[in-house]
């Protein structure tokens, strides 16, 4: 299994950051069928090949996920990705 650990710091009010993680996660569910949910201060999220969760935290955002077999192939694309949407949302 392959895996995604990105560390992201933000400036967004914690109302402001939970709003557009969630603008984020609405968008992955239509686009990729990913379920997802809030517990606390983390949204999780999964779906065939793929686990992982979206923390939180004064000022930084921590995104971990693990990557099934052929999703881990495509570590690189995805992990650019997440990282270019964090720039784009979260600065």
């Amino acid at each position: 299994m392959s895996s995604i650990d990105i560390q992201h710091p933000h400036t967004l009010a914690p109302a402001k950051a939970r709003k557009a993680v969630e603008e984020v996660a609405k968008k992955l569910a239509e686009r990729f069928d990913v379920e997802y949910g809030w517990v606390g201060d983390t949204l999780n999220f999964s779906r065939s090949g793929v686990d992982g969760k979206i923390a939180l935290q004064p000022n930084q955002l921590h995104v971990s996920a693990q990557l099934g077999f052929l999703l881990g192939a495509l570590k690189g694309p995805i992990e650019s990705e997440i990282r270019r949407v964090l720039e784009e949302r979260f600065k």
